[in-house]
């Protein structure tokens, strides 16, 4: 009993050097964690990793202004499908994971046919996404203050400043198939 009791005050008031030592192996496990967090969240988010899936659409972005232009700026996959700021980010990766799940286990997507037979599914889930969140994405490059509607052509200032300015509408109302051609989206529910 008093072996015990002695072991339970040790624990109960460690020396000055053992709490150090917890709070620096603490501090560097949590410094490590972050780094290999961190590093997964950025190799999840290249051209790369998202062609090993998607290997159709990348493709079919090197045809449109997105990925080569007079400017030299190229939008990536993750630019326009990944929220920039951190918390959104972190919730679309856990639903991402759940892609990856159908991907790899249940081959939803694994040949060109399936792949081509679900698009029209993947495409209006994105498409609700974006419209969810006000096209989020599109405005972190294409900021609706700074457009310059004297460059625009009559439809677009048209449109830009009644339906997109006054909420009604949002970029992926209009622009879908911007950077992707449209899927058949005959036997798509609710498509019309």
């Amino acid at each position: 009993m008093k072996f015990i009791k002695a072991f339970w005050n040790r624990l109960t008031t460690p020396s000055k050097a053992a709490a150090g030592l917890v709070l620096f192996l603490g501090f560097t496990g949590g410094l490590l964690f972050w780094g290999a967090f961190n590093t997964g969240m950025e190799a999840t988010n290249t051209e790369e990793f998202c062609s090993s899936c998607h290997a159709p659409i990348v493709a079919e972005i090197k045809e449109t202004i997105h990925y080569s232009n007079r400017s030299g700026v190229r939008a990536i996959c993750s630019d326009c499908h990944v929220p920039h700021n951190w918390t959104d980010k972190i919730v679309r990766k856990v639903q991402a994971s759940k892609e990856l799940f159908a991907y790899y286990v249940l081959d939803t997507i694994g040949t060109e046919e399936k792949f081509q037979a679900r698009r029209g599914h993947l495409a209006e889930r994105e498409w609700a996404r974006l419209k969810n969140n006000d096209s989020l994405e599109c405005r972190n490059c294409h900021e609706f203050e700074y457009m310059d509607f004297s460059e625009q052509g009559p439809r677009s200032v048209q449109q830009h400043s009644t339906a997109l300015a006054s909420g009604e509408k949002t970029c992926v109302d209009c622009h879908k198939g911007i950077a992707h051609r449209l899927p058949d989206m005959h036997g798509v529910e609710g498509w019309q």
